[in-house]
């Protein structure tokens, strides 16, 4: 059966995890679904993407068949392996999203525990239905989180809060992950605000879009002289260039900007 399912409209790619009856828990089908969705996506005309879970989940965590096959022999290879730059096959469920080169919005509800978590933490921009329930998983299990958490998790929280989270395993509501960073905003029907967002994003200049986002991943791990020549560089590439152009010229217009 498909994992994952992929619809373009309005030049916004709608990502779907379609395992709604296991919750959009992760087994080894899942996993390698999202990593293609995401390469799949990235190589797309897309200007914004919508990542979400079909039934009352947005993804419970690994399946019990992962923890089956880790009993193994194979896991050490699997983990240990850099088959997508820096990362493994796990840990690029997530970064996948961060290497799409347009926003990418998770719209949450249920269950977004341990990779399902890490997975949202890909997002740009996750918003969450109230009664939603975070949990950062993997400690209840005798495990750390692997699957690119790490990497994100230390540029949205506080660490007080993240080493709570982590060592306790203990989930928290939609209210308080806002509170901590992990949710950009709360609302009662998350999938329609993430349509309607990417919508909005959808409509700006392609170009200025996703210079933004270079911009910004480059910025979160940059040193500061290397950062502000990114700006110059990333404004120098659009400053009259035809995306611009139409910008201003709609602007001035009082229209909205076509893009080519």
């Amino acid at each position: 059966m498909a994992r994952v399912s992929i619809e373009y409209e309005n030049h916004v790619a709608h990502v779907t995890l379609t395992r709604g009856d296991k919750g959009n828990a992760l087994d080894s089908e899942m996993i390698k679904a999202i990593v293609a969705a995401g390469q799949e996506v990235a190589a797309s005309d897309a200007r914004a993407v919508v990542l979400s879970g079909e039934g009352d989940n947005f993804c419970a965590g690994l399946d019990m068949s992962i923890f089956a096959a880790m009993g193994g022999g194979n896991v050490e290879s699997w983990l240990n392996a850099r088959d997508f730059g820096d990362a493994n096959e796990p840990q690029e469920v997530a970064l996948a999203w961060r290497r799409v080169p347009v926003p990418v919005i998770a719209a949450l509800k249920g269950a977004v525990f341990g990779g399902g978590l890490q997975l949202a933490l890909g997002a740009d921009i996750r918003i969450a239905a109230p009664g939603t329930k975070l949990a950062i998983m993997e400690m209840k299990w005798g495990l750390v989180p692997d699957m690119g958490g790490m990497v994100l998790l230390p540029h949205l929280m506080r660490s007080d809060a993240l080493r709570q989270m982590i060592y306790t395993a203990r989930p928290v509501s939609a209210e308080r992950g806002a509170e901590w960073g992990l949710v950009t905003e709360i609302h009662d029907d998350p999938l329609a605000a993430a349509r309607a967002l990417a919508e909005e994003i959808a409509s700006k200049s392609p170009s200025a879009i996703r210079a933004a986002k270079r911009l910004i991943d480059l910025s979160e791990r940059a040193e500061r002289a290397d950062a502000l020549l990114a700006e110059t560089a990333e404004q120098l590439a659009l400053i009259g260039k035809p995306d611009q152009m139409e910008v201003v010229a709609a602007n001035m217009q009082g229209r909205k900007p076509a893009f080519k």
